[in-house]
């Protein structure tokens, strides 16, 4: 079928990008979903970082690419030995799909599957190279999902069902920005209502952890980022004290638990020293593969402190998304504050600058249904 969507083909444009445009809008050709496989409309989908982080060149990725890896849609059509899903199901992509079979996806969300992670790193689905071409030459899927797009083909392990009644634009983000900040919080860190705990980096990831955080009612709350707009929005989300690094570092303020959002060395480095004796650092963020940091050993062993990385919030898909579902639905998580811009494929290019820049937190693509290729 024809469809319309935004590709990436060059990773190597200068900023901004709303002048040299590294992404471009498309037809081109998705093929029918195989057996395991399902054919989404996509109705909402949000900006991330690790989009940026493939148009900055920060991740490498075979180009051209598809991009979008955060979204949500309605079933369109299944493949033959899908049985759990049904035409007209609302659905939250997520990701990092699981084979349920590798060692790694034996450890309750802590480890990426393996095979998963081969196929996002290669650009293909789980169990195919790729269903996307434009004018007869391959594109790319990105992390198994290519929701900037009017639909897309998903493997099953990719996508959770979810009521008709959560609207598009939180389902979407329940598969990216809250199974991230919100795993770091409840997968990872784990702490209990008299306890403290701090986020570094107010993004889209970092303002879920606030949310959820606040939702199980953390008493202490801080919020740590460099930007005066993003501590005014931690405020109104739940944090009881708000402070740039710099003030941060100034007054000695730490917590038990300290979740780094940023995906930058000089954030976990901030996470780390604002780390109390006997605390956990956690780190989400993904910086790039050539970023480094100096830590003193000896801190860690004098003051029994942890340092923990967390992948997709350690999340298990399946198992968690239900729970951010219901944590809405009760209004404890009200995902839709984390919406910062609605916005248009054709907009992509600036909402890239709008992330570099930190203006934003998550900014969404809405299609309008139907919404069918041109």
């Amino acid at each position: 079928m024809r469809i319309r969507g935004a590709v990436l083909d060059h990773h190597d444009r200068p900023r901004p990008f709303a002048s040299s445009r590294p992404i471009g809008v498309y037809d081109l050709e998705l093929d029918e979903p195989g057996p395991t496989e399902v054919l989404v409309r996509i109705e909402a989908a949000g900006v991330c970082h690790s989009d940026l982080s493939v148009v900055d060149g920060n991740r490498v990725r075979p180009l051209p690419m598809l991009l979008g890896h955060e979204a949500a849609g309605i079933v369109a059509a299944v493949g033959d030995e899908v049985d759990d899903l049904a035409v007209g199901d609302r659905v939250v992509m997520s990701f990092l799909p699981r084979c349920e079979r590798c060692a790694a996806c034996a450890r309750g969300g802590q480890l990426p599957c393996t095979e998963g992670t081969r196929a996002n790193t290669a650009g293909e689905l789980l169990h195919h190279p790729g269903r996307l071409s434009r004018d007869g030459e391959r594109v790319r899927h990105h992390l198994g999902v290519s929701g900037f797009a009017t639909h897309a083909v998903i493997d099953q392990a990719s996508v959770v069902p979810v009521g008709r009644d959560v609207p598009p634009e939180v389902a979407a983000l329940l598969g990216c920005a809250v199974l991230t900040g919100g795993g770091a919080v409840l997968n990872v860190a784990d702490p209990a209502p008299e306890d403290d705990l701090m986020v570094v980096g107010l993004g889209g990831v970092g303002m879920a952890a606030l949310l959820t955080a606040a939702a199980i009612g953390v008493r202490r709350l801080v919020a740590v980022d460099r930007l005066p707009a993003k501590l005014t929005a931690a405020r109104e989300l739940g944090a009881t004290e708000t402070y740039t690094p710099e003030q941060l570092a100034a007054q000695g303020i730490q917590a038990r638990y300290v979740i780094e959002c940023a995906g930058h060395p000089a954030a976990f480095e901030t996470a780390f020293l604002a780390t109390a004796a006997g605390g956990t650092t956690v780190t989400v963020g993904l910086p790039a593969p050539s970023a480094t940091v100096t830590l003193s050993p000896l801190t860690l062993t004098a003051q029994a402190r942890t340092v923990v990385g967390s992948y997709l919030g350690s999340a298990v898909p399946a198992r968690d998304i239900p729970r951010y579902e219901q944590m809405w639905r009760a209004g404890r998580l009200p995902v839709e504050k984390l919406i910062s811009a609605r916005i248009g494929l054709d907009d992509l290019n600036e909402a890239m600058d709008q992330l570099a820049d930190g203006a934003a937190v998550r900014q969404v693509i809405v299609f309008d249904p139907p919404t069918e290729a041109r």
